[in-house]
């Protein structure tokens, strides 16, 4: 695997995971907490976010096989929810696909622990990371070093997920809200270009073109 499909990978990652959007919706949700509370729920929230997209690179392809879905099928398909997930960053929405809806918001701020939920699940191992996942193991699989290269840049994304909830209130000082859509703004685009071309490749095999 070259450098440049590392970098993908990466950025692919990094986009659908979103730790700078997420940043301050965590901020918010421990608003007030003290410092340690804070630091402890990063640390669980991402090891668990972690444990939920690593589950899934090792037995995400097998679940397909299980509910009889092609993979060119589910590529077809994750390309568009994807698509669905890089239209609410550009226009700085928030809706299920990566954010909690109003009653869930509601729900977890009557929590004392929010590392699972909603923080573990669905802000940072929400549908758009696993559908993610599930569409590049299984290009992956058969192949060790490109399926061992995934899983060092899944984890690799995952810490600088953990350093950015760390430095969730550094971070929304220097962003601000605007800051942070507008980078939001920026990796949906380059998001949407990627779910294209998941739906793109799709088709193609599905249809035995090129």
């Amino acid at each position: 695997m070259t450098i440049e499909q590392l970098l993908n990978l990466f950025l692919l990652f990094l986009v659908v995971v979103d730790p700078i959007g997420n940043a301050p919706v965590f901020a918010g949700l421990v608003r007030g907490a003290e410092r340690a509370f804070q630091r402890r729920m990063a640390i669980k929230g991402v090891v668990i976010a972690t444990a939920i997209l690593l589950g899934f690179a090792f037995i995400g392809d097998r679940l397909l096989e299980a509910m009889h879905i092609t993979v060119p099928a589910f590529k077809i398909a994750g390309g568009l929810l994807l698509f669905l997930v890089a239209l609410d960053m550009v226009f700085a929405r928030h809706s299920g696909l990566r954010s909690t809806t109003e009653s869930e918001a509601a729900e977890a701020r009557s929590r004392a622990d929010v590392s699972v939920f909603p923080l573990a699940f669905p802000l940072l191992a929400g549908p758009a990371a696993l559908t993610t996942i599930l569409l590049t193991v299984g290009e992956a699989r058969g192949a060790p070093l490109l399926f061992g290269a995934l899983i060092g840049v899944l984890v690799a994304v995952m810490l600088v997920t953990l350093a950015c909830l760390l430095a969730a209130g550094w971070l929304m000082k220097v962003l601000g809200e605007t800051g942070a859509n507008v980078v939001d703004r920026l990796l949906g685009v380059l998001l949407a270009a990627l779910a294209v071309q998941h739906v793109v490749d799709g088709i193609k095999v599905s249809f035995g073109i090129g």
